[in-house]
């Protein structure tokens, strides 16, 4: 079965039988009358999905991360731990995340034939390579999909970075992507201070009509993405408070870690919190070229006690059962170390990390062999994860999408979901 999502749909684009077998859950009634049922709408809402990316930029060694291999010419000096999965085992640069495996899931077996960087990070955030087609980055994908319309909040925000309307390929400038550089609430959202509310909605009712004067003679998907953006905004300044992560108790954002990664992961989680569908984090300086060792020490070190709190804590609030969480980097390192003890660029045999919603947690898929050069099961690619990250979230991978009249593949139709994954 190919579910079809029309462009300027609201509805979510479920597998049938799961979305029918849910309702029937909520109502013990199957579809009958759900629509008109406020207990119904609420428990839908709770039932949301949302999409959370940590990108490790540079390209994670999954040597020190997520395949260790101690004791072999390509290893390097670091041990393998026991996590809380019984016979899986993680790189000693990772305690904290150990604790956490039971939530998690590894593909120890990617593939991705590339070693560029600007490659590499197209095809894990938009599930295939560079080609004709202006396909969109899974964020706006999702956006599309999943981010219901009345929610004052975008459906895709970038923490650490700029936005970028062209995430959203064929879908439209307004599925793009919200940046927030800085990390905090997006620029020029607070109201001038000496205007008046009154004086202030005055003004905004005067540019809708001028808005709408010109959209009704020059209507295009530019200046509909432009509209739709100046309403968003106004409805942001009212939001505020959610960009603010010193409203949370001090002791949990010491957790999370004072540095600029640990209060993104937690401005990431009162996003989700919020009904912000995509949320994406970046941690950078992974492209270990020299001191391999020495620089994942230390960015592992950031990045492993923030990220093991930041499950913890959308566990505890309920919200991981609804979020998938995905650990990428737009490749891995080489096995071998060279004569400035770095790894090189890799995409033949690495690996990622996913946690979360529709994820059969504690699984591992894949292997390579000894010492890390070659993928010897199960290999899979960036177009076999971005299915998986779409079947997760509740979304038919196998479908299409309806642009402007021509039907279009929401992923790569030459390639499948890894249905190991998959709860």
């Amino acid at each position: 079965m190919k579910c079809r999502y029309a462009c300027g749909s609201p509805e979510h684009a479920l597998h049938r039988r799961k979305f029918l077998g849910a309702l029937a859950g909520i109502t013990g009634l199957g579809t009958v009358g759900f629509f008109t049922r406020p207990a119904v709408a609420k428990e839908l809402q709770k039932r949301q999905k949302h999409m959370l990316v940590i990108y490790l930029a540079g390209g994670v060694s999954q040597l020190e991360s997520w395949d260790p291999k101690p004791g072999t010419d390509t290893g390097g000096p670091f041990r393998a731990i026991p996590t809380s999965v019984p016979g899986v085992h993680i790189s000693e640069l990772l305690p904290h995340t150990a604790k956490q495996m039971h939530r998690m899931a590894l593909v120890r077996s990617l593939n991705t034939k590339n070693s560029d960087h600007g490659m590499g990070h197209y095809q894990m955030t938009h599930g295939r390579n560079r080609g004709g087609l202006n396909v969109p980055h899974v964020g706006s994908l999702v956006n599309r999909l999943l981010h219901p319309q009345d929610c004052p909040l975008p459906g895709f925000i970038h923490v650490g970075r700029n936005g970028d309307i062209k995430d959203a390929g064929y879908l439209g400038p307004q599925y793009g992507s919200l940046g927030l550089p800085s990390g905090g609430p997006p620029a020029g959202i607070a109201r001038p201070k000496g205007l008046s509310v009154e004086a202030d909605l005055r003004r905004h009712g005067f540019l809708r009509k001028v808005n709408d004067h010109f959209l009704a003679q020059r209507r295009s998907a530019e200046t509909e993405a432009y509209t739709y953006s100046y309403e968003q905004a106004l409805r942001l300044m009212e939001q505020r408070h959610v960009f603010e992560v010193d409203r949370e108790p001090e002791k949990l954002r010491e957790a999370y870690g004072t540095h600029p990664f640990g209060r993104h992961c937690l401005l990431a989680r009162r996003l989700i919190e919020h009904g912000v569908t995509y949320v994406q984090v970046n941690h950078t300086n992974y492209d270990t070229h020299h001191e391999n060792f020495d620089f994942h020490i230390e960015q592992l070190g950031e990045f492993d006690r923030t990220f093991a709190t930041l499950l913890e804590d959308l566990a505890s609030r309920g919200l991981l059962e609804h979020t998938l969480v995905v650990v990428m980097s737009e490749f891995g390192r080489t096995p071998r170390i060279n004569v400035r003890l770095g790894r090189d660029h890799w995409g033949r045999a690495w690996s990622v990390a996913l946690a979360g919603c529709g994820i059969q947690h504690g699984a591992v898929v894949g292997k390579t062999n000894k010492n890390g050069t070659a993928v010897t099961e199960r290999e899979v690619d960036h177009g076999h994860l971005f299915h998986t990250y779409l079947q997760a979230l509740g979304l038919d991978s196998l479908g299409t999408v309806n642009v402007n009249g021509r039907e279009l593949p929401v992923a790569d139709p030459s390639r499948e979901p890894i249905e190991e994954l998959l709860a």
